[in-house]
């Protein structure tokens, strides 16, 4: 397996912190299918994934929060937010404990599958 530097990482991780303020999603949907695509095993990629998503929504929502009280309506919408992170653990548990039932070639082609199609999603709405 590839091992990316951890300065590239760095990088990589900066720059999706600042998509994930911009755009509202969460690192892992982009790091993770590099990192697992590079030759990291899933088991070390899902838990790092997800506390990287922790650390940079909790940043984002503490940044929205300030910039809300100077700037005017740009508050978190706490109620949707609040959902989703409910929805968020739930599903972070149960995968979690899916996990180290599953094959690791199984697990590396639904993410190359789920990239795929998330990258058309994007690229269908951004050219129309």
């Amino acid at each position: 397996p590839r091992h990316i530097p951890a300065s590239v990482l760095i990088v990589m991780a900066a720059l999706t912190g600042c998509a994930g303020g911009i755009y509202g999603i969460g690192g892992g949907a982009i790091l993770s299918p590099i990192l697992i695509g590079s030759g990291r095993p899933a088991a070390e990629v899902a838990p790092a994934s997800l506390a990287c998503t922790f650390v940079t929504s909790l940043g984002g929502v503490l940044t929205f929060t300030l910039l809300s009280v100077r700037e005017g309506p740009v508050a978190p919408n706490w109620p949707t937010g609040i959902a989703l992170g409910i929805g968020g653990i739930a599903g972070g548990y149960l995968g979690a404990r899916m996990q180290s039932r599953l094959p690791d070639t199984l697990i590396r082609r639904a993410v190359g599958i789920l990239a795929i199609a998330i990258a058309a999603q994007f690229l269908k709405s951004g050219l129309s």
